[in-house]
């Protein structure tokens, strides 16, 4: 690992698992129904204060005042509409929590700050206040009784917050997320029902169920519609104003999107697709990049999002250092 282990990883390395430099955990391979995850490569930034959600509300994609029912997905965007982070966004106890890859979390804490003005907010980064599990089964119900009956639904319990997540396949799946200081005791707890995986086997489940990532390679690089933001009830239209609104409301209202983010494989390779990495047509030229990309544990290769040009798409093939990109049907439909 690039940066010392925290105390959470330093256990979890006592329980078999090894780190590599983006904080994403790998455990011996093992064939289980039912699957345990650290998700420690993620951030949380915390937005709490009496101003937070009128703050909020006029620098993400999504309608705040909706947090009440669930967990959200949020695009946060520059000016010119280009998305800066893709967030997972909950409230618990009046503090907004921003789910996004850790790397992000300091710089937008820093840009965040800048718009505070004489607002009553306060910006921090949370990502040590709690520790990300995710527990994925074809029988999540039946293991988990407190397990909420749709996506994006939040309770508390006595290990920590639950959220369900979007169903990956037969995948049901659920976040939870644990104080540090019950952490362990959940883990082990947990432990005698679920099989701790690799974090890349729950990038994979996520990549199946169609949800994209920004990454530091892909800043700035899409409108929210190019990675499905708007199918993924991310978008709402009528909140009014936010930073970047008028470029996503323009895209929406002048008709079909022309870039749209699909679910897709790539055979084994010696080098590993990245997300940043471009796409071409057949006659090599431009038609997209990748967007999120995770190991084929069942399959071998790579399954992958990658943001397409719609008419390079269905003119042939789409091409990623020469290999084809075999495309598979998206879960949800797109608008």
């Amino acid at each position: 690992m690039s940066h010392p282990a925290t105390a959470w990883q330093q256990f979890l390395i006592s329980q078999g698992a090894q780190y590599n430099p983006q904080g994403e955990a790998s455990f011996p391979a093992a064939t289980a129904h039912a699957q345990l995850f650290d998700l420690s490569s993620d951030g949380l930034i915390a937005i709490s204060g009496a101003d937070s959600q009128t703050f909020l509300q006029g620098q993400v994609t999504n309608d705040i005042k909706q947090l009440a029912q669930g967990a959200q997905f949020n695009g946060y965007c520059t000016p010119k509409g280009r998305l800066l982070a893709l967030f997972y966004t909950f409230s618990v106890e009046d503090v907004i929590y921003l789910q996004c890859p850790r790397a992000l979390v300091p710089d937008l804490v820093k840009r965040l700050r800048m718009y505070v003005l004489r607002s009553k907010v306060l910006i921090e980064d949370a990502s040590e206040k709690f520790n990300r599990l995710g527990l994925a089964s074809e029988d999540l119900a039946q293991r988990i009784p407190d397990l909420p009956e749709q996506a994006h639904q939040l309770i508390k319990t006595d290990q920590g917050i639950l959220i369900r997540q979007a169903d990956s396949g037969a995948q049901q799946r659920a976040q939870l997320l644990v104080s540090a200081e019950q952490a362990q005791a959940v883990w082990q707890s947990l432990r005698t029902t679920f099989t701790p995986a690799s974090t890349a086997a729950w990038e994979a489940l996520e990549i199946e169920a169609g949800i994209p990532q920004i990454y530091a390679a892909t800043k700035e690089q899409f409108v929210p519609q190019m990675v499905n933001l708007d199918a993924l009830n991310g978008i709402n239209f009528k909140k009014g104003c936010y930073t970047g609104q008028e470029i996503v409301a323009r895209t929406h209202y002048l008709g079909k999107v022309k870039r749209r983010t699909l679910l897709a494989q790539l055979p084994a390779s010696s080098q590993a697709p990245q997300a940043g990495d471009a796409l071409q047509d057949a006659q090599a030229q431009e038609a997209g990049q990748l967007v999120r990309v995770a190991a084929d544990a069942l399959q071998g290769g790579w399954v992958v999002l990658a943001e397409c040009r719609l008419e390079s798409k269905e003119a042939g093939a789409i091409l990623w250092q020469g290999q084809p990109l075999a495309f598979k049907e998206l879960p949800y439909t797109l608008p």
